[in-house]
């Protein structure tokens, strides 16, 4: 059995977490009879005037926007293009702009649509055809979503001014680690990014150190540069779980940094146990080559006041046992909930 994780800084992985569900935009208290003020082909409750609800209708270009429209809901549609003109009516007003689950390709998306909107917060993009990302000019842009789509690449230089955006989620796209050099050094403020699912053979460079959150699982990633992590001071969930992770890869203390709590590892080919810090709670290492049980992994002394932190070790599916443990685990280990080996 798995063992559940304790959710910590419940705000931040809402953000990432949330992102294996659907999300239901259409409150449905709030519907009821359409305003005056709104695309035939929509509602815009009367008590919730700001707000666009164009989902699930098999529309198949994006209706003109009328004025006063804050948040649009355009997704599981049938969409192809964006036609120039229909944002001209809310440039400075369009908060949120939902598009995912639809057929939309960047020769699609025509000038003086996206690029016009000036104050967006918000933009999903998911599960469409796209194979760059569209980025509008908003400063005030805080969560871009282009998961499920088919980018091949992300121009540096597209989020140099984007100070608020605070998360980033590209997973299940076709990139690599050229194609993403320099892509993230803009948004200074930046807590998550899932690069998850994609084509990458090492860690996303360049990335501020405001991160706390990375998830790279589903890659070709072989190794950690020495340091990476040095510059990362807040990090605190690092998952690169299947991957082709090797001991030669991993530098000796690369992961013994006080800021992770969560280091996933999963499904790898290590052959031994790495370096891990003292504060550190969950590590997942199941899946990976491992025949020995290295104690000084987890603790360098052990004493009153020199243990690990570690609630939460998984071992399965390597070539451990419980008998693998030395007998001074319980002391370093002493916080431990629960140790899996099958």
């Amino acid at each position: 059995m798995f063992p559940i994780r304790a959710p910590l800084l419940a705000a931040l992985v809402s953000l990432t977490l949330c992102q294996y569900y659907d999300y239901d935009y259409q409150p449905a208290s709030m519907l009821g009879p359409s305003g005056p003020n709104c695309n035939q082909e929509c509602e815009c409750p009367i008590h919730f005037p700001s707000a666009m609800y164009c989902n699930s209708r098999k529309l198949k270009v994006v209706p003109v926007v009328p004025t006063g429209i804050k948040y649009l809901y355009l997704q599981n549609n049938l969409i192809e293009e964006i036609k120039a003109g229909v944002f001209d009516n809310v440039t400075d007003t369009l908060r949120w702009l939902i598009i995912d689950n639809n057929q939309i390709t960047n020769a699609k998306i025509e000038k003086g649509t996206i690029d016009k909107l000036t104050v967006l917060e918000k933009l999903f993009f998911s599960h469409n055809n796209l194979t760059e990302p569209v980025i509008p000019p908003s400063k005030a842009l805080e969560e871009l979503k282009i998961m499920y789509n088919k980018l091949s690449k992300f121009p540096s230089g597209l989020l140099t001014d984007k100070e608020n955006l605070t998360s980033i989620n590209l997973q299940h796209n076709e990139l690599t680690s050229e194609a993403i050099a320099g892509a993230f050094k803009g948004p200074k403020k930046l807590l998550s990014l899932d690069v998850s699912h994609n084509k990458l053979k090492k860690l996303p460079a360049g990335v501020p150190s405001s991160l706390e959150i990375l998830y790279a699982d589903y890659n070709d990633v072989e190794g950690v540069g020495a340091g990476y992590l040095n510059k990362l001071p807040t990090l605190k969930y690092l998952r690169i779980s299947h991957n082709k992770l090797v001991d030669s890869g991993i530098p000796a203390g690369v992961f013994n940094v006080t800021s992770l709590v969560e280091l996933d590892l999963s499904f790898n080919k290590l052959q031994s146990i790495p370096e891990i810090n003292e504060q550190l709670e969950q590590l997942y290492l199941q899946a990976n080559e491992i025949s020995k049980f290295d104690l000084t992994s987890f603790c360098k002394f052990i004493g009153p006041l020199n243990y690990s932190r570690l609630k939460h070790l998984r071992l399965d599916a390597n070539n451990l046992t419980h008998n693998s443990m030395p007998i001074e685990s319980s002391n370093c280990l002493r916080q431990a909930l629960d140790i899996m080996f099958e």
